[in-house]
């Protein structure tokens, strides 16, 4: 038995493949929960107006979701892009990861449906941070183990996990925002994610 455990779970091709497959499928889910309005019940431009108004809550959480899961497979993919090999119990963080993932069109559901609710948002939260915390320990535990390629220096490794650190409590901070209102808290969710995807280059943006 202990000679599986230790070559059990080492292709990170695998892990890549799989990963691809999951998010694939998740960030497609996402999609599902948009729905055209009831053809039965609109009669004229101003009824499909209103009724489109009606789905923006939907619309909006939805691009939330699929830039989270875009921003999160980057932040794996360059974990993985950075690792000489794997092993059984770095593999098996990655699958709890991937379970995180799987999570998502869920608590995208239920964050479209009770959008002015801040126990909905505190689950679409929570999914965010458990994101955050496994994508974290893969790469603690890649560092222990020295499975990380040599040539990467110690401030890059140091600075992916700061990345993850200062991206969490960022997003830590948006959920707090909820005693105001919910609406506060994804505006300024939205607005760390915008600084992840486009990385500006003013007041250090492009460095967090």
């Amino acid at each position: 038995m202990g000679n599986y455990n230790q070559i059990a779970g080492q292709n990170l091709e695998r892990i890549s493949a799989l990963s691809d497959g999951i998010f694939a499928v998740a960030m497609t889910l996402l999609v599902l929960d948009l729905r055209a309005p009831t053809a039965e019940l609109i009669h004229d431009n101003a009824g499909l107006i209103n009724a489109l108004r009606d789905i923006v809550p939907q619309v909006v959480v939805f691009f939330m979701s699929f830039i989270t899961l875009g921003i999160f497979w980057i932040g794996q993919q360059t974990q993985l892009n950075n690792l000489t090999s794997s092993d059984r119990d770095l593999t098996w963080l990655h699958l709890l990861f991937l379970v995180f993932v799987t999570l998502t069109p869920f608590s995208t559901d239920l964050m479209g449906a009770f959008i002015q609710y801040r126990l909905a948002l505190l689950v679409y939260w929570g999914n965010i941070l458990l994101l955050g915390a496994a994508l974290f320990l893969t790469w603690r535990c890649a560092m222990a183990k020295n499975l990380v390629k040599p040539e990467l220096s110690s401030a890059l490794e140091a600075g992916i996990e700061r990345r993850i650190i200062i991206a969490q409590s960022l997003y830590a901070f948006g959920a707090a925002l909820c005693v105001i209102n919910t609406y506060c808290s994804l505006g300024f969710i939205v607005l760390v994610q915008m600084n992840y995807v486009f990385a500006p280059r003013i007041f250090g943006l492009n460095k967090i």
